[in-house]
């Protein structure tokens, strides 16, 4: 187990969180991401939802809710808490302690019958779980950017989503899922995240009391993310689907290539900022405003997977023109046609956006889990200076391996159906 813990007055609540890391596979993925919320239905102390909402309504309306999160080729399942900081309770007090314990309750002390998971609370939140799964299809941006990762990265756990497969997750029993519970609980690294007033030695403390009981097995190390640096076959991939639709989404998906060697990874979001990642970049003030060629446009980059998205809403008969259009803009960021202008907002965007997280308890959480799973220790304000430090040719040079390795173009039938799109 790895504690982060980060002090400070600057916030009136605390965060806690508690992730556990296992690898992100198709057979599991479901399973592992149903656990957290049959976890927070009851404990043996607090038997029901009900009953735990007394005991959080008593920690100064307290929260505790699952969490499951995509971290490149890892699954992060768990919970993160937020609660009022001990400056701001009266007479001081322990609700530190109290959250950390009650979430170390959810965790290792669930509501049980002969040892199994109650079957009332798995099935509910089975069809909870297939009901999300199946709505996936409703926001068509989120549906094509989940579309084209499954297509692109076919042969690679990346194509599973954090909430898995509607196939598998109509499999699960309370039986198969107590058993997986174990497995998991006694497998996985865990990281613990605080931020807050309290002392690290007072956090680690609370931590150790709440996980007392956790059983600890042999660690599963065969956890990371497999980073392909070229693309999966030597010509573009290109995938067409038809749904009731009145936007086409198209959608690239590239490898970052060469500069995954070694990343630069302040270099890396500059990169993305000059080319589609904010309102400054190629896309927007070129594809977008300047030939009207899409409703919006936009990229973004997984470093922990080593690939950038580009995800933008068109109408159909545009296809080719936008395609050829967005293509000419990232050859234009290879050959360094980035004035200072737009440099200087790319650095300024990337920069902003790493301060604002810096302000975010919640924000700072999500950083920090992605830093510790990268095995890097530098937080969004020094991320924010290297980013200062990034010139033209250090992007030009972040640029030069990228490779489309997948096209997927969302199209309509010709049956429009109402849909929100982004315009």
């Amino acid at each position: 187990m790895w504690l982060t813990c980060l002090r400070t007055d600057k916030f009136k609540n605390g965060v806690l969180s508690v992730s556990l890391l296992t690898r992100l596979c198709r057979e599991n993925a479901a399973k592992n991401a149903l656990i957290p919320s049959v976890l927070r239905r009851g404990t043996k102390r607090f038997p029901d939802m009900d009953a735990l909402a007394a005991r959080l309504d008593d920690l100064y309306g307290a929260s505790i809710e699952p969490v499951v999160r995509k971290l490149g080729e890892i699954q992060s399942v768990g919970f993160a808490a937020s609660f009022a900081d001990d400056r701001f309770i009266p007479s001081g007090g322990t609700l530190l302690e109290d959250v950390a314990g009650l979430m170390g309750e959810m965790l290792l002390s669930p509501n049980t019958r002969g040892g199994l998971l109650l079957p009332q609370f798995v099935d509910s939140e089975r069809e909870k779980l297939l009901e999300d799964i199946r709505a996936r299809v409703n926001d068509k941006i989120s549906y094509s950017r989940y579309r084209l990762s499954e297509l692109m990265c076919v042969a690679e756990d990346y194509a599973v989503d954090a909430s898995g497969t509607e196939d598998e997750a109509e499999s699960i029993g309370y039986v198969p899922l107590t058993r997986h519970y174990h497995e998991l609980l006694a497998a996985s690294p865990i990281e613990i995240f605080y931020v807050g007033s309290a002392s690290a030695e007072r956090v680690e403390s609370a931590m150790r009391e709440a996980l007392l009981a956790l059983p600890r097995g042999e660690l599963d190390e065969d956890i990371g993310t497999d980073i392909r640096m070229n693309t999966l076959e030597a010509e573009t991939r290109y995938f067409t689907e038809e749904m009731d639709v009145g936007q086409g989404k198209l959608c690239l998906g590239f490898r970052l290539g060469s500069c995954m060697e070694d990343p630069d990874i302040a270099a890396i979001r500059v990169m993305n900022a000059v080319f589609g990642g904010y309102a400054s970049s190629k896309l927007f003030m070129n594809v977008r405003e300047k030939l009207s060629l899409c409703y919006f446009a936009s990229s973004g980059v997984d470093i922990l997977k080593g690939v950038m998205l580009v995800v933008s809403g068109i109408e159909f008969d545009k296809y080719d023109q936008a395609l050829a259009e967005i293509f000419a803009q990232l050859e234009a960021v290879k050959r360094g046609e980035i004035t200072d202008k737009e440099l200087a907002s790319a650095k300024a965007s990337v920069g902003s956006a790493l301060l604002a997280a810096a302000d975010s308890d919640g924000a700072l959480e999500s950083f920090w889990l992605s830093q510790n799973v990268q095995g890097l220790e530098y937080g969004p304000e020094e991320l924010a200076a290297l980013v200062d430090d990034v010139t033209k040719a250090d992007v030009i040079k972040a640029a030069q391996g990228v490779e489309c390795d997948a096209v997927y173009f969302l199209k309509g039938t010709g049956h429009v159906e109402a849909e929100d799109d982004e315009d």
